[in-house]
């Protein structure tokens, strides 16, 4: 999910192989295919070092970080509604 990749990158900027082992339940194709996706609507950056072997590494714009609150807010709604599916 894509907002797994935004809470990645909300404290720091990294890699492509951090993101993924955070985020294990993802394959390199898909991940690859939302990072883009999240370049493109300028959520995160994309910075390509020219250098052997190859870095790049991504951060949240602030466009980005202005939606880390709202992730917040609707992963507490998440873990309320849960909790409350599990009681009924």
């Amino acid at each position: 999910m894509e907002s797994d990749n935004l809470k990645v990158l909300s404290k720091n900027t990294r890699r492509f192989g951090e993101i993924q082992v955070r985020v294990p339940s993802i394959s390199k194709k898909v991940l690859t295919e939302q990072l883009r996706e999240l370049e493109a609507d300028g959520l995160i950056s994309r910075k390509q070092y020219k250098e052997l072997p190859p870095r790049v590494e991504y951060a949240l714009t602030d466009f980005g970080k202005s939606l880390c609150p709202l992730l917040k807010d609707i992963a507490a709604w998440k873990r309320k509604s849960i909790g409350q599916s599990n009681q009924g």
